[in-house]
């Protein structure tokens, strides 16, 4: 990837985790990065074509992030899945709580956006589900979670979940909703040891 295309992928997902795809102009993102117009249209066909290609770049980016948590061998399965609740956690706050998600951000928009963001947006989350799934997968070999937990349907959960609490977070500018829904989830999921039987006198 040339350095130009690459800078105007990096503003672009940078400025759409803090605002929507329709209020933000192709001139604002050239202006960021100091590219003339005649070079972005040397790159993308179009705003909608940047729009998928921004949708790639942070899918990529993103499960880069994922595969650096999840296949830690270093840490018990559910440690993983702390861990990169904490790691974007932090991330959040690093900006203020102002950037949020941006497929989550997309999703939002879906109604005013060109259909085929639809099937791609969807195979992000689905890709992302398969990683956290995995994951649990593990938690439940290790004996984290329950032998009969489904470890698909709550690899959805998750992101269903935590999604809403990044969309919360940044409406709130505060890590509140990430902790509650991390607290929840993970109390909902963990494996409790059997209560010892109570002691007839």
């Amino acid at each position: 990837m040339e350095a130009a295309q690459a800078r105007l992928l990096k503003a672009g997902v940078a400025i759409l985790t803090e605002r929507g795809f329709g209020t933000v102009g192709i001139e604002e993102i050239l202006r960021a990065v100091d590219i003339p117009k005649g070079s972005f249209y040397h790159y993308f066909d179009s705003k909608a074509d940047f729009g998928l290609a921004l949708i790639d770049a942070y899918a990529a980016y993103f499960a880069r992030k994922l595969d650096r948590w999840f296949l830690d061998g270093t840490r018990a399965p559910l440690d993983r899945l702390r861990d990169f609740v904490a790691d974007a956690r932090a991330g959040m706050e690093r900006h203020g709580f102002r950037r949020g998600c941006l497929v989550g951000n997309l999703g939002q928009e879906m109604n005013a956006l060109p259909e085929p963001f639809r099937d791609r947006l969807i195979a992000v989350f689905e890709d992302w589900e398969a990683r956290t799934a995995r994951c649990l997968d593990r938690a439940r070999e290790a004996g984290e979670i329950a032998p009969e937990a489904d470890c698909a349907h709550l690899a959805t959960v998750f992101w269903i979940g935590w999604e809403g609490a990044v969309l919360r977070a940044k409406l709130e500018r505060s890590p509140v909703p990430l902790d509650r829904f991390a607290e929840s989830f993970f109390a909902l999921i963990e494996k409790r040891p059997a209560a010892a039987p109570e002691r007839i006198s």
